[in-house]
C-alpha cells in the first residue's frame, strides 16, 4: 500500500513539473499557451552621454529618445539574461541611437552575419525602407542577435 500512495505522490509531482499553463484555453500546446492578446511593457528611455549609456533592463517595447550629446543606450551583459528579448524603436527624428553593451567579449551579431561588433547605431530616417528604425535584440546566452522586424 505504501509503494502505491508512493507512486501515485511521484506521478502528481512529476506531472506539475511538466505542466502547461493554458491562458483563455483549457487545452494548451505550449508551456504558456495564450489563446488572445498580449500585451507587453512598453517604457520610454532618454539617452545618456558618451561613457554614460542609459541602461536598458526594463520593458520589452522601448521607445528610445536620444538627444544632441545623449545618444547612447546599453543593454545587460547577454550572459546573464539568455532568452531576453527587447523591441527598440529610436522615436527621433534626427539623431541616431547607439546601443552598446555591459560583459566583456559579448557582441553583436546581425541575424544575417557571422561576424560581431561592439555596436549597433539605429538610424533616423522617417519613412518606409529604413531597417535601423526598429530592432528586435534576442541574449542567447552569450551575444545578443539583432534584426529588423520583417516588414
Amino acid at each position: 500500500m505504501k509503494n502505491i500512495l508512493l507512486i501515485i505522490a511521484l506521478t502528481l509531482c512529476f506531472n506539475s513539473v511538466n505542466a502547461q499553463v493554458g491562458i483563455g484555453t483549457a487545452d494548451p500546446k505550449s508551456t504558456l499557451d495564450i489563446n488572445g492578446n498580449l500585451s507587453v511593457k512598453v517604457v520610454s528611455l532618454n539617452g545618456g552621454p558618451s561613457g554614460s549609456a542609459t541602461p536598458i533592463d526594463d520593458g520589452v517595447y522601448i521607445n528610445l529618445t536620444p538627444t544632441v550629446f545623449n545618444e547612447e543606450f546599453i543593454l545587460p551583459d547577454a550572459t546573464a539574461v539568455p532568452g531576453r528579448i527587447y523591441v527598440l524603436r529610436n522615436i527621433a527624428d534626427s539623431i541616431q541611437a547607439d546601443i552598446y553593451t555591459f560583459g566583456a567579449g559579448v557582441e553583436f551579431f546581425a541575424g544575417d552575419s557571422t561576424s560581431g561588433t561592439n555596436v549597433v547605431n539605429m538610424t533616423t530616417a522617417v519613412g518606409g525602407g529604413n531597417a535601423n528604425k526598429t530592432l528586435i535584440f534576442i541574449s542567447d546566452g552569450s551575444n545578443w542577435t539583432y534584426g529588423k522586424l520583417g516588414f
